[in-house]
């Protein structure tokens, strides 16, 4: 297995480290005190493709496979955790209407999006059906040519901000075979979006619920065919596990970097207290922390690349074990600045309040594990992963 990286990767890697340099990491800490979303600074980033970064090459996008994709959005979380992960959110939309829509939708909606003159929402949670996707209850009845669509959905990202939403809804049975995906246009008449949640992290992106009071919707802006979206919500979270996981890695690296260098100038006792072997064990610790949760994310991004039929399971392992590990990290880089890391005017606290989400989103890692169990105690469930 080669482990080297291609020139692409390296110019991908290389381009979003000066972006994340230059318009990401300086802004960082006011965006998070003042809770605002950069959408000028998003925009910006459709300038260099990363707005359409597994986006169908047919419609502009860039078409690249989820590793180097992967490489992308660390980088882009080492500057600023909240925006990255806000990106990735705006990608699985644009992959998605890309993947499943027809020519006239993708023509219709495409364009805009990778230019980043219009963000993108994905609607999937509700109050009543976050880890349970397959209950979710947001109705969309057909009548001719339009769907009615009617329910709530709950902690929607960049709510409110966005222009275009793709949205989970039941056009059928109970179940998962009941579930469509619907392209909306979330200044449609009959949405309502709900108050700017106060969060403990990600202050940089609007949180929102949002609810649909009939709601005319084209039958044409349906993705696939009916009874196909929670298929598509399944193949979106995979690829979704890998980006929450490897924002987690970025902001993990983040973290190792400003501890180290911290480590090195801070003296107590008349000498630096890198000198001090448990703070050396420490940051070996962080180091190889941070590195086994990155290559495990590689990992699960190349069987994904490779249509593995367990990619799932590897998405699921490598999202349980980086966010756990990425925040460990962070928080015991809070803990070598001492009483420093727990002031806001040091980026570790932040680090630590942005990285606690990623324990929850895209499946909480208990549903992680449930995954990974199922996998594993199946007739010959160990050898299917190989």
């Amino acid at each position: 297995m080669n482990f080297s990286l291609t020139a692409d990767q390296i110019a991908f890697k290389q381009t979003a480290q000066q972006f994340a340099l230059k318009e990401l990491k300086p802004h960082a800490a006011t965006w998070d005190r003042e809770g605002y979303f950069p959408v000028e600074v998003i925009k910006k980033t459709g300038e260099l493709g990363f707005l359409s970064l597994y986006t169908n090459l047919d419609y502009g996008g860039l078409g690249l496979p989820r590793l180097d994709s992967a490489m992308v959005f660390e980088e882009l979380a080492w500057g600023d955790t909240s925006i990255a992960a806000y990106l990735s959110i705006h990608n699985m939309v644009s992959w998605m209407i890309g993947e499943y829509g027809s020519p006239a939708l993708c023509q219709q909606y495409l364009p805009n999006m990778i230019s980043g003159e219009w963000l993108g929402s994905y609607c999937l949670t509700e109050a009543d059906a976050g880890s349970d996707a397959a209950s979710l209850r947001t109705k969309a009845d057909r009548q001719g040519d339009y769907y009615i669509l009617n329910g709530e959905k709950a902690f929607i990202s960049g709510a409110g901000a966005t222009d275009v939403l793709v949205v989970m809804a039941r056009t059928g049975t109970t179940g998962a075979k009941g579930v469509s995906a619907l392209v909306v246009d979330a200044q449609s008449p009959g949405i309502e979006y709900g108050k700017s949640e106060h969060k403990m992290g990600w202050k940089a992106q609007p949180t929102r619920s949002i609810s649909f009071t009939n709601v005319k919707v084209p039958v044409a802006n349906r993705l696939g065919e009916e009874g196909q979206g929670f298929m598509m919500a399944m193949k979106g979270l995979d690829g979704g596990r890998i980006n929450i996981g490897i924002c987690a890695v970025g902001t993990a690296q983040a973290a190792l970097e400003t501890a180290t260098s911290y480590v090195k100038e801070r003296s107590q006792f008349g000498k630096p207290i890198a000198s001090l072997q448990s703070v050396q064990f420490k940051l070996a610790d962080m180091l190889t922390q941070t590195i086994t949760a990155r290559h495990m994310l590689y990992l699960a991004a190349s069987k994904v690349d490779e249509n593995h039929p367990q990619a799932s399971v590897y998405c699921a392992m490598a999202k349980r074990l980086s966010t756990d590990l990425s925040f460990e990290v962070a928080n015991q880089a809070l803990q070598l600045h001492g009483g420093y890391g727990y002031l806001n005017d040091y980026p570790l606290e932040r680090h630590v309040r942005d990285l606690r989400v990623h324990q929850i989103l895209e499946g909480t890692n208990e549903i992680m594990r449930v995954i990974i169990s199922r996998q594993l105690l199946q007739d010959d469930g160990l050898k299917h992963l190989y």
